[in-house]
Order: structure tokens, then C-alpha cells, then sequence
């Protein structure tokens, strides 16, 4: 981002200010104007990311350093038992998810200021409110519908949406939530038991996703967290991305790709038009389009809604993304280095959103929508959540005049967050998919 191009970003932040003492219609003005600055900073804020010089992780306290250690090992052992070395998805998964020793598995905390990262709910309580009215909008639509949210973190989306959800008087007779990590769902448990204690008797908590459900589900930040191959494309052929261990350390090692592999590679060029060029290295997702395939599974009549951050297949691919979207996550620090501290920081790689469009209509689903995370905010009734936003005390008018710009403006989660929607049998579309819908770009 040029210094230019900064100033003005953080002046119209400033101006923020200036709604302290105007009316509901400048309220709306206000979120009107951070979608405004997106076009300006969007491919500034992408290119920073790509090319970000290498920084200084902190230390890992003496506790999470042993535990790194331990997953050290176990991974260590996977590769010695492969032979000297594992996909990189295997890395990964085990890295996330091995049983008492992922990151997703043990007891560290992952979410808010004392965690690695935030996400949308952890932000502001608008998120969760303005995701329970479309989701009260489709319940509507739907015979005896439930709510299901899979991966539901530090619980607090799920306290945001169930709350609003009894003030607009559309409570589902069960929200269900879907964790994988027994430390998480002790916490959404005790979490969601102490906050909400009149309403526990409606959650339950389930280990797979259903045989059959109907209703609304919700996945934020699930797809990220999926485990990717990485590969780099070679003048004679495909070679995947494998890790091994060498003096200590974990090392990236080459090998003929899979067929697998291969031609979903093949296919990203296929569909993009264009030959990847020799030593472009990226990622593919094999887990994500079979994951959505087990969800049209399981989704009777209903809608999806999954928000993450993501791109079309052809920006995904793109000449100056030579080094994939892999991303790193330790201590409110991202980074590209996915080999160091395993266990105790997140891997994520950005969403391949034409990728999830193709499963979903190849399971029977329908594309209900697809957007930026702040076009869904203001098309489903981010200013109604502003209401009265002036008669609030300074104090809080600050604090909340923040959270909405990190939730909308691009330079934080607005532009890059997306949110596509999927459904079957459906008969009105929730009202903040008609507002600026981009599915025709997948």
C-alpha cells in the first residue's frame, strides 16, 4: 500500500468521528463509506500479504515450547514410519488434529487477545446478530428447522446468534454444534452453560454431522482449517510438496505428485485457461470439496452458510501468486512458514471459492450467493444493528464504530472474509444475499 493511498485509508477512519452527533440515515452513511474505501485498497492489502518480508515470531512460553516438542516427535515418527517423508496434508492434519497433541486438540487457547488470531464473532457481538436474523429469515422457510454450526470455536458465536435469535422471537428448538476437539467443546460447554443458562437445554452437541437435517447451517473459518497438498509445477510435470526431518528440523522435500494431485492441478489450469508456470508453487484443497460433499449429504432442506476468507479459483491462480496462500498463525503474528512451532500455531490456506461452487452443484446443492463479508453485514441489516448509535456514551460509539470497521473495511476483514451460501428447497432467499452477490465471478 503506497504511503498516499495509507493516509487516505486512515483519514476516513478518522471521519468516523464525525457521525458522533448525526442522524440514524448518517449511521448508515457510515457503513456505506467503508465499503467505498474496498475498491481503493483491495489489491494493495493483497499484494502486501504476498510479498511481506520475514518477521521475528515471539518466543513460545516454556509450556507451549515442551508441547511443540511432543508434536515434534509423534510427527517425527509419522515420517519415519513413511519412510523419510509425508504429504504435506499429512503434516498438516496431524499438526491440527492428532488426538491430545493438535492445535485443535490440546488446551492452549486459540481465540481472542490471549490466543493466535480473532475471528468475526470474537469481534463484535453485530456479526453474530446480524447472521441470527438471515438465519431467522430462512428458519421461516423451513418445517421444524435447526440450527447447526460446525466448528463453533470459543462458543461466543454461538451465545451471539441464540440470543438474538430469542429477541427476534425465532428460537429453533435445537442448536447443534459440531466439534471435533474435545478441550473445545468442554469450553463451548461450560461457556454457553454459564451465559446462557436458560436456553443449554437446546444445544446439543454432536461428534458427526447428521443423517439428516433441516434447517440453517453455519461454518466460520472451517474451510481454512481443512488440510491442503502443496505442490509446485515442474516443465515436466507436477511434484508434490512433502516434509521430512533432516538436522533437526523439518525440511520441505520433492516427489512425483499423485495422480490425485495431478489432475486436480491439471484441472486448475484446464479451468483458469492459462499453463502454471515452471516453479509455481500454490496449494490445492483435495478435503474442502469432499467436505461439502458429505454437507449436501446431510442437508435436507436447508441453507449453508460458510464465511471465510477466500477468492475465485482464477485469482487464486494467478502469475503473481507464484507462492500459494498458506498461511500462519502464532501469538496475533501471520507468517508463511508452516514447518516451525507444530502444535501450538494454526495452518490455514485461503479458500478456492470456485472449488466449493463446483462440489456444491455437483452434490444437488443450489448457489444461493456468494459476497464479501461486508457486503452480507449491510445487505442483512448491519444498519439496524446501528440503530441508535448516537445516544450511545462516546466511549462505547468508539468501540463500536471499531469492531465495524475491522468486520467491514478491506484492510481488515471486509473484503478478503467471503460468505457463500448454499441451499436446497428453499423457497425465499434471506434477504443479504440480493445485495451485491459476485457468484457470477466463480
Amino acid at each position: 500500500m503506497d504511503g498516499n493511498t495509507r493516509a487516505v485509508f486512515v483519514q476516513a477512519c478518522h471521519n468516523s468521528r464525525a457521525y458522533a452527533t448525526g442522524s440514524a440515515g448518517d449511521e448508515e452513511n457510515f457503513v456505506v463509506e467503508c465499503l467505498f474505501w474496498h475498491v481503493i485498497i483491495h489489491k494493495d492489502f493483497i499484494a502486501y500479504m504476498q510479498y511481506e518480508q520475514p518477521i521475528s515470531l515471539p518466543q513460545p512460553d516454556e509450556i507451549s515450547a515442551r508441547h511443540s516438542v511432543l508434536v515434534g516427535e509423534h510427527l517425527q515418527q509419522k515420517i519415519e514410519v513413511a519412510g523419510g517423508s509425508i504429504s504435506f496434508a499429512e503434516f498438516m492434519h496431524e499438526a491440527l488434529y492428532a488426538s491430545e497433541l493438535g492445535y485443535y486438540s490440546a488446551g492452549s487457547t486459540k481465540f481472542g487477545a490471549g490466543g493466535d488470531f480473532i475471528t468475526a464473532p470474537e469481534v463484535s457481538v453485530v456479526f453474530g446478530r446480524v447472521l441470527a436474523r438471515q438465519s431467522a429469515e430462512a428458519l421461516r422457510e423451513i418445517e421444524n428447522g435447526e440450527i447447526l454450526e460446525i466448528g463453533a470455536g470459543s462458543g461466543k458465536l454461538a451465545i451471539d446468534m441464540l440470543s438474538a435469535l430469542e429477541t427476534l422471537d425465532s428460537l429453533p428448538q435445537r442448536y447443534n454444534i459440531l466439534e471435533v476437539s474435545p478441550d473445545l467443546q468442554d469450553r463451548q460447554q461450560r461457556r454457553l452453560g454459564e451465559e446462557l443458562p436458560h436456553l443449554v437445554d437446546r444445544i446439543r452437541w454432536l461428534s458427526d454431522l447428521p443423517e439428516e437435517f433441516d434447517g440453517v447451517v453455519v461454518a466460520n473459518e472451517v474451510l481454512d482449517s481443512l488440510p491442503v497438498e502443496r505442490f509446485v509445477r515442474r516443465a515436466n510435470g507436477v511434484a508434490q510438496l512433502c516434509v521430512a526431518f533432516e538436522d533437526g528440523a523439518f525440511v520441505w522435500k520433492e516427489r512425483e505428485a499423485t495422480d490425485r494431485l495431478a489432475y486436480a492441478v491439471a484441472s486448475v489450469e484446464a479451468d483458469t485457461g492459462t499453463a502454471l508456470t515452471d516453479g509455481y508453487t500454490s496449494e490445492v484443497s483435495l478435503a474442502a470439496p469432499a467436505w461439502v460433499s458429505e454437507l449436501a449429504r446431510s442437508l435436507g432442506t436447508g441453507i449453508a452458510f460458510l464465511f471465510d476468507y477466500g477468492v475465485s479459483r482464477r485469482e487464486y491462480y494467478a502469475p503473481d501468486r507464484s507462492d500459494g496462500w498458506l498461511r500462519c498463525h502464532f501469538r496475533h503474528h501471520a507468517h508463511n512458514d508452516p514447518l516451525v512451532y507444530p502444535g501450538i500455531q494454526d495452518l490455514t490456506a485461503w479458500v478456492d471459492f470456485s472449488s466449493i461452487a463446483g462440489a456444491a452443484v455437483d452434490s444437488g446443492l443450489e448457489i444461493l450467493g456468494y459476497q464479501t463479508q461486508s457486503q452480507f453485514l449491510v445487505g442483512g441489516g448491519l444498519a439496524r444493528e446501528m440503530e441508535g448509535f448516537t445516544e450511545l456514551p462516546l466511549e462505547q460509539q468508539v468501540k463500536l464504530s471499531g469492531e465495524i470497521k475491522t468486520l467491514t473495511l478491506p484492510g481488515e476483514m471486509g473484503e478478503n472474509f467471503k460468505c457463500i451460501a448454499l441451499g436446497r428447497g428453499v423457497i425465499e432467499t434471506p434477504s443479504a444475499l440480493h445485495f451485491a452477490d459476485r457468484t457470477q465471478t466463480l
